[in-house]
């Protein structure tokens, strides 16, 4: 029997010029259902959200309000999480299932996830903290983590200088820490490419655009931009470390994405970060792990990275060993899918 799904996203889900990991994850987890033979209708919902405007909350109103009783419904979390009193009226009539990027943190989440029949979580991390300040009944919150496809492994230079950071050009990125560090490294020999992008918070960029220029470091730190597909891949296999100062990070899908390339992750010790990057079958680590928002210790781990080939080595062969272990988006769709059925 083929089962039927009507899945609710933000309506630049598609958009090249605003890639993100959750839009990333829905498209991947929506074609994989698909394939798998489910009946995927979709139903992208324009606006600013999680802040939507009193037309786009009445567009998603009608919307809902025009499926059939019983129907089976997965909303990304960015929608869901701002409109508690639109998914009220439908949790009887509909089976709601909500899907959880990155939490909001207010009220009106709480109030919303309580509607759902089932809440899928991206990660062990963000369960917890739903479960922890939600008090949502544990056997509704489900868990179905990012996959990533597994690419050629990347040779990485022998300096070790070519930095990458993969990211929106937002305060929570942290791309103001990973500039402060790179400014006390500055006589090593390293430039960074940091692609994301750059329209989400336009006052951030211009004020870090005048802070790299006032260190002398316009020449070495590029805002290249968001870069997806073969772009963004591109990016990757010319890296030799990827740099992540997040402040907040619930999974971190750029982490996994590099792993799957053999390259080493600098990253903080924020949210679900450290799980993510995990370990080598061998326990080795394939990064190094420093505290969010601590310019000195970021700077530190670059200097030990850029100056210790031995650490790079080490490094570098326990991430080409970490691709071995990493969940594909066959094994996501499954953990979806699964928690989709649950509510029958």
């Amino acid at each position: 029997m083929t089962r039927t799904l009507h899945a609710v996203l933000p309506g630049d889900v598609d958009d090249p010029d605003s890639p993100s990991g959750g839009n990333r994850y829905d498209r991947r987890v929506l074609d994989g259902l698909s394939a798998a033979g489910w009946s995927v209708h979709e139903h992208p919902v324009a606006g600013d959200w999680p802040h939507p405007a009193p037309a786009n909350r009445a567009a998603l109103a009608g919307m809902l309000g025009a499926l059939p009783s019983g129907s089976l419904v997965l909303l990304d979390g960015l929608v869901a999480g701002a409109v508690p009193e639109i998914l009220a009226p439908n949790a009887g009539r509909l089976r709601l299932v909500v899907l959880v990027h990155l939490p909001l943190g207010g009220g009106a989440e709480r109030a919303a996830l309580r509607h759902a029949t089932v809440v899928v979580a991206t990660s062990t991390w963000t369960r917890r903290w739903l479960l922890d300040r939600y008090r949502l009944p544990a056997d509704r919150v489900r868990v179905a983590v990012p996959g990533v496809d597994r690419a050629a492994a990347v040779p990485g230079s022998p300096a070790g200088g070519r930095l990458l950071c993969v990211a929106a050009v937002t305060p929570h990125k942290g791309h103001d820490t990973l500039v402060a560090a790179l400014a006390a490294v500055g006589e090593l020999d390293w430039r960074c490419d940091c692609l994301g992008p750059l329209g989400r918070d336009p006052g951030f960029v211009e004020r870090l655009r005048r802070h790299i220029a006032a260190l002398g470091l316009a020449q070495r730190v590029r805002l290249v931009g968001p870069r997806t597909g073969p772009a963004l891949a591109a990016g990757y296999a010319t890296a030799d470390l990827l740099v992540l100062a997040s402040r907040v990070e619930t999974y971190g899908m750029v982490v996994t994405e590099a792993l799957a390339r053999g390259v080493p992750v600098l990253t903080t010790t924020a949210g679900g970060l450290p799980a993510t990057l995990g370990r080598a079958p061998d326990g080795a680590a394939p990064g190094l792990l420093v505290p969010p928002d601590d310019p000195a210790a970021l700077a530190g781990a670059l200097r030990r990275w850029l100056t210790d080939p031995t650490l790079r080595n080490r490094l570098r062969r326990a991430a080409r060993d970490r691709r071995e272990t990493l969940t594909d988006w066959t094994t996501t769709t499954m953990s979806l899918a699964a928690a989709l059925e649950g509510t029958e």
